[in-house]
This record gives C-alpha cells, structure tokens and sequence, in this order.
C-alpha cells in the first residue's frame, strides 16, 4: 500500500502539478523498478500514450535491462519512436525518482538521439 507520506510520492505529485505533456511537447514519463525500466510519451490534453518502450518486452531482447545500459537503449529507442511520428522536443518527468543513476542514463540516451528536453 502506498502511505501519503513516502517521499517519492510526495515528489511525484509535486512534479506533476508543473509537467504537463501536450500534443507538441509531450511529457517523457519514467518508471523503474528494480529488474526494469520503462518510458512513454504521454499527451495530458487528451490522455493518450503516444509512444511506449520498456525492458519487459520480449521483442527488444536488451542485453543489462535492469542497469544503465539497458536504460540508456531505452532513451535511445524512445526518442527514435517519437522522431518517427514527427515529435523533436518533450518534457521530462522523472517520476519522483532522483535524476541520478538509470533515469540520468535514459535522459542521455534520449538526448543522443536528439530529443529536446
């Protein structure tokens, strides 16, 4: 059960009140856990996921999913799925997480591949 005093929380719905993802410029949003990572492109106007990669899926067969390796390829094939659909800038959103480690490696990885955040 998630208690309202965890400090990750409390970030998290700090963050959320100022990051907000439009069509233009959505919000990059980070999940990890300790065996994986995932990220999507998400639109708050209209609540849809525009693009999605994680570790989890068999198709991608990362080598270190759950290390900076394996989150820096998530950063790359993120930002080639949105520059794909035409999307050169987004906001990032960390998710409460400390931009350090596995969400600093996604980061650069998605920048490398010119994301714009």
């Amino acid at each position: 059960m998630l208690k309202k005093k965890n400090p990750r929380y409390i970030r998290k719905i700090r963050i959320r009140k100022k990051v907000i993802g439009t069509v233009e410029r959505p919000r990059l949003c980070v999940f990890r856990s300790t065996k994986h990572i995932s990220a999507q492109a998400i639109d708050d106007s209209s609540g849809k996921t525009l693009a999605s990669v994680s570790t989890v899926d068999k198709k991608l067969k990362i080598e270190g999913a759950g290390n900076k390796k394996g989150a820096e390829k998530i950063g790359e094939l993120i930002a080639e799925k949105l520059r794909e659909k035409g999307i050169n800038k987004v906001v990032f959103d960390r998710n409460g997480y400390i931009y350090h480690g596995r969400v600093q490696a996604l980061a650069e990885g998605a920048r490398k591949q010119g994301l714009i955040f």
